[in-house]
């Protein structure tokens, strides 16, 4: 890091530096930040609709748990090796090289820009919801809170982390003290938790004793479908390796924060999916529009409209604060190795890239003003699981080129659980083709067109050096 600082011109390496101010409990914030979405009010729907079964479908959000644990083992490794900041473009760009990083960094910036604007925009979508005035003035309120977080993190590291960790913990407490709630509803009138309901569905519930190959193949189908939503409302796990080199103690508080934060997740998912299952039946879960409002409804009678909406606007506004940090870091890292203008590299005095913040904005504004962001988010996805597969191929690359340099965490299982981490990277990739084959041929022609904006990155930036 020293060394790519060094090599930028002198007027800008005192500018160049982000401050080692972040701790422990930023990484456990940011990640779970990231992580647990107003998603999980409404993903359980399409869980059940897959596994109709009530072990099945609580059971398999503890194997994402485990799943999300498994890789970040391999991500704790990585960190502490390379505690920089910029997220999987460090990993990808030191293991594979300049393209792959440059691939693996541009869809991970405009993914984050893209979730900002998502998450600003469902904000005020539901918050019209609740204040009628803001009725048809969605892209309005959504503009003005990328402006706003624009400004939070404008104003200095340390407030933003702290904004950070006040939205994170409200955020957990409340989903928290919601899912406890749902166990006053009245039994009687609740679906037996533990009792297997009658439901028409590929998973069939448990394929009986002597079922036939093509149940079983439907049941396995069914449950990997489910299992892929499920590891998409885990991803966000890694967000502690975007700020390696402004925490004070990477090689400590880096892994703790991330293996802390499944956990965490994984406690708030389950027990709200418990929750869910003790008020609705299985087969009413299944077939709702949107499972989290239907709880709150049973739960908290007429009030339930608006609790459900304020957990929604709680946990986007958390995300949107961490979605901006990870995005800035990584067009802050890509800059400084000439992989974007070197004046992306610009820190202020309270630690903002603030170059690559502005940057970070406008897309996340041209996102919202396109009109088709949903579009474009579902091409990037695809992209996504392609990062995590290179990422995790690069814990294999570097084992075998560096094998001894110096890792203060090495991944736990390894070659197991890195491998296991990379396959199952690999089969989401095979089942994203599958599933849609649209988006999928756009992603692939997009990564096809990478290649030449990379060569004009080359060749025009790196002549500002």
């Amino acid at each position: 890091m020293n060394q790519e600082i060094e090599s930028l011109p002198n007027e800008l390496q005192h500018r160049s530096r982000l401050l080692r101010v972040l701790g422990l409990g930023f990484g456990v914030a940011v990640t779970i930040g990231a992580t647990v979405s107003g998603g999980i009010l409404r993903s359980p729907a399409e869980v059940a609709a897959y596994l109709p079964s009530v072990w099945m479908f609580v059971g398999i959000w503890f194997v994402g748990a485990l799943y999300a644990f498994v890789c970040s083992v391999s991500f704790a490794e990585l960190s502490t090796m390379m505690p920089h900041s910029g997220g999987l473009y460090v990993f990808t760009h030191k293991a594979l090289g300049d393209y792959a990083g440059f691939v693996v960094g541009w869809a991970d910036w405009l993914t984050s820009c893209g979730t900002v604007s998502a998450s600003a925009l469902l904000i005020s979508d539901v918050a019209a919801g609740v204040v009628p005035v803001l009725h048809g003035k969605s892209l309005l309120l959504a503009s003005a809170l990328v402006l706003l977080f624009t400004l939070l993190q404008w104003s200095g590291i340390r407030t933003s982390s702290a904004v950070q960790g006040a939205t994170s913990f409200l955020k957990a407490l409340a989903l928290v003290i919601v899912a406890v709630a749902a166990f006053s509803v009245n039994h009687d009138s609740a679906a037996p938790l533990l009792i297997l309901p009658n439901a028409t569905n590929a998973a069939a519930a448990f394929a009986p004793v002597g079922a036939s190959a093509q149940s079983l193949w439907s049941l396995f189908i069914a449950t990997t479908l489910a299992l892929q939503i499920v590891i998409y409302m885990y991803d966000g796990y890694y967000g502690a390796v975007y700020f390696g080199e402004e925490v004070r103690n990477p090689g400590r508080d880096i892994p703790r924060s991330m293996f802390a934060s499944v956990w965490i997740v994984g406690v708030i998912y389950i027990l709200l999916n418990v929750a869910f299952v003790y008020v609705l039946p299985i087969s009413s879960i299944a077939s709702s529009d949107f499972v989290g409002g239907a709880v709150a409804k049973r739960t908290f009678g007429a009030s339930g409209d608006i609790v459900v909406r304020s957990l929604i606007i709680l946990c986007e506004l958390s995300t949107i604060n961490a979605f901006f940090l990870f995005a800035t870091r990584t067009l802050f890292a890509m800059s400084r190795d000439g992989l974007f203008s070197s004046r992306a590299v610009r820190v202020s005095s309270k630690g903002t890239p603030t170059v690559s913040l502005f940057m970070s904005m406008l897309v996340a504004l041209l996102f919202l003003l396109s009109g088709s962001f949903e579009k474009a988010l579902a091409v990037l996805t695809f992209a996504v699981v392609v990062n995590y597969a290179l990422s995790f191929a690069a814990v294999f690359v570097l084992r075998r080129r560096e094998p001894n340099a110096p890792r203060l965490y090495k991944a736990w299982g390894y070659p197991w659980t890195t491998g296991v981490a990379l396959g199952v990277s690999l089969l989401f990739l095979l089942g994203s083709i599958v599933s849609d084959m649209q988006h999928s041929l756009y992603a692939i022609a997009s990564l096809a067109a990478s290649y030449p904006a990379y060569r004009l990155m080359r060749k025009y930036f790196p002549q500002e050096l």
